[in-house]
């Protein structure tokens, strides 16, 4: 089975989000906006157990953080998605760090740069135009954390929490 694992920001930032991702991103409908923790991975359905039971204890030993949203960025020219970012504070990369050092499968592929996709698969035109005029746009948000999910990929591709973790609840 494919998992993930992933914080969902608030409603706020999931509209402010969902308004472009309508029209710019194709896996709109796939997923709702969210900071990807740990990339899709593959686990056998017969360690699932396991792998929850090691999730909870990462999220006992983590606090909950405040998360900033401060502005929009690119991933140009390595690929024309458009983001929020998302600040790295020590407590969310301390927190990606601690997922990817426990024995969960899936190696890390990129270098980790918190953020909520609003735009993907553009055209370089598109991108260009797109970013453009939403770099101008003044987004920021900041919330508390307290909270992350495990998610898994259903057939038809869309994901969905398979399980919700609470920070600091031990």
């Amino acid at each position: 089975m494919k998992y993930g694992i992933a914080i969902f920001p608030s409603k706020k930032i999931q509209d402010v989000a969902n308004s472009y991702r309508k029209r710019y991103d194709p896996h709109y409908a796939l997923i709702p906006p969210h900071v990807t923790l740990k990339e899709a991975f593959e686990e056998d359905e017969e360690n699932t157990d396991q792998l929850v039971q090691k999730l909870s204890k990462i999220a006992k030993e983590t606090e909950p953080f405040t998360m900033n949203v401060n502005k929009l960025s690119t991933f140009a020219p390595v690929t024309n998605a458009i983001y929020m970012k998302v600040e790295p504070v020590e407590e969310l990369v301390k927190l990606h760090e601690r997922l990817h050092a426990e024995d969960i499968p899936n190696e890390k592929t990129y270098q980790f740069v918190p953020h909520i996709t609003i735009a993907q698969k553009l055209s370089d035109d598109e991108h260009s135009d797109v970013y453009g005029s939403l770099k101008m746009m003044d987004h920021e948000f900041e919330e508390t954390v307290d909270r992350f999910q495990l998610l898994y990929q259903l057939e038809n591709g869309m994901w969905t929490v398979y399980e919700t973790f609470h920070l600091g609840e031990g």
